[in-house]
């Protein structure tokens, strides 16, 4: 059972739901980031979602795709972040997911990609540009090395395409809980209880809901509903504000620990089981 799996079952048994959050790695700088994700993990953060920027984004709004062009011009490479990851290791025990498209993954050799990526500490993959049809040209060298292959499913997802996605989900399931981009819309718990029950229907996987989650009551809200929570813009859009001052690690720690706080006190709530 690789971290990821042992995360949420440990979560599941405490009836709890995870916390997932994602920042892109290199903004406001790579040492920078380094220093986020074990505060983020003593604060309460389940999984990390570590962004590797792309000039191109599809599926983020315009928080990240700012983050994006930040870490680009400081010079984040998935090099340097996969270096970053295996440092990282000798400190910190939480999940890490890589998170971002193809095109870069591509550009640095699949097969070199998934065995560095291993190797370095990470946990899964999230590539938001390659569906099931295409994926086998990097799945072919990441299920092998024991990376989850995480995959995204949508409101807009019917479910004869719901079952093609899922059935070679891994690590977790992640619902998109808006139509568009990151960060722009706020998402409705009761479409997404009534979303996420169906999706339970179809997979044995944890899901976590993410996309337009921002404040700790919008956590708490949406945590009954789910296995876990994922929190992004909100977070890169915090790191952004505080860049350069001293106060940004504790900051970032500062809010991790409030949704956290969220999360618990709404599962405690609804009796502590996930929907």
């Amino acid at each position: 059972m690789g971290r990821i799996e042992a995360r949420f079952a440990a979560l599941k048994k405490e009836g709890r739901r995870a916390f997932v959050a994602y920042l892109t790695a290199g903004d406001p700088d790579l040492e920078t980031t380094a220093r986020l994700i074990p505060a983020l993990e003593a604060a309460g953060v389940d999984v990390v979602e570590v962004g590797i920027p792309f000039s191109d984004p599809t599926a983020d709004g315009p928080v990240i795709q700012a983050a994006s062009q930040r870490a680009l011009k400081n010079g984040a490479t998935p090099a340097k972040i996969l270096a970053m990851v295996t440092a990282l290791r000798m400190k910190c025990s939480v999940p890490i997911v890589l998170f971002g498209y193809f095109n870069p993954i591509l550009s640095y050799g699949p097969e070199r990609f998934a065995a560095d990526a291993a190797a370095a500490g990470a946990d899964g993959l999230l590539v938001v540009d390659l569906p099931p049809e295409e994926a086998a040209e990097l799945r072919r060298y990441t299920d092998p090395a024991g990376l989850a292959f995480i995959t995204l499913v949508a409101p807009t997802t019917d479910p004869s395409r719901a079952r093609k996605i899922l059935r070679g989900a891994a690590g977790f399931v992640y619902y998109i809980s808006v139509t568009g981009v990151t960060g722009t819309a706020v998402p409705k718990p009761e479409n997404i209880r009534a979303d996420v029950e169906r999706l339970r229907g179809l997979t044995r996987l944890p899901i976590a809901v993410g996309f337009g989650i921002s404040t700790p009551e919008q956590a708490a809200a949406i945590a009954p509903a789910a296995d876990g929570v994922v929190i992004g813009s909100a977070l890169v859009r915090l790191i952004a504000e505080k860049s350069g001052g001293a106060d940004l690690i504790p900051a970032a720690a500062a809010y991790a620990a409030a949704i956290r706080r969220a999360i618990d006190t709404a599962g405690e709530k609804s009796g502590g089981n996930a929907v």
